[in-house]
This record gives structure tokens, sequence and C-alpha cells, in this order.
């Protein structure tokens, strides 16, 4: 655990779900309506320094979250994915997993999704 994280000591009301070993929370800086971050309760850099038992419980909870998402705003889509490292835009050093609900229309051409975080690389067939 480390005292300056903010995953590791979450605001209070901050948790909206709980496992043995995850957390999940609402992204402090949302890209949509929804938007959630599951956090292993470990503070570890990498999803793959966990235990198979706790990367195991992390997944389930991000179904946990999906159904639920899914049900209470009724989103169009998922876009679920997690940055592992600095050079993938990891700012905070504590793993987490990025559940965003997605819109129709919340970007005018969706297609390529996360190959999108590259600019010109979304439409790879073209």
């Amino acid at each position: 655990m480390s005292t300056d994280c903010p995953f590791c000591s979450p605001e209070p009301g901050r948790v909206l779900r709980s496992s043995e070993h995850a957390l999940a929370l609402r992204d402090a800086f949302p890209l949509s309506d929804g938007h959630t971050l599951v956090v292993p309760v470990q503070h570890v850099e990498s999803l793959f320094d966990l235990s198979d038992q706790e990367l195991a419980d992390v997944w389930s909870l991000v179904a946990d979250v999906r159904e639920g998402l899914a049900g209470e705003l009724e989103p169009d889509g998922f876009t679920i994915g997690l940055n592992d490292g600095e050079a993938a835009g990891q700012t905070v050093d504590h793993a987490h997993v990025h559940m965003i609900p997605r819109y129709r229309g919340d970007v005018p051409d969706p297609i390529g999704g996360i190959r999108n975080i590259i600019p010109g690389r979304g439409r790879y067939w073209e």
C-alpha cells in the first residue's frame, strides 16, 4: 500500500463495488457517463504482478461492473482496457482497468476503437 496512492485509500463513498481482491470506483476524470475503474486491492504497478487468483478476481469484478453499467446506463457498447506502463500512458502507478461505457455518436467514427490511440492507425484496412 502506498499512502499517496489514490487507489490504495479511495475517498469514502467512492467505492461502488468490491470483491476479495478488487474495488470498483468511478473515474475521477471520466471520459463518459459511468466511466469506472476496477482496481486490485494490492498495490501493484501492473496487473501481471498479481497472483492468478487475484487476477481472476479483478476480471470477475470487471464482468460484474460491466453488467451493472449495462443495466443502469444502457450504453451501446464498452471500451475496456488498461494502460500497462508509462509508455502506454499509465499515469497512476497502481494497476487499474478502465470500463468506459460508449454511446452512439460519442465520437464521429468509432471504427478502429482502441487502435485510434495512435493517430492514423485506427483504419488499418485502408
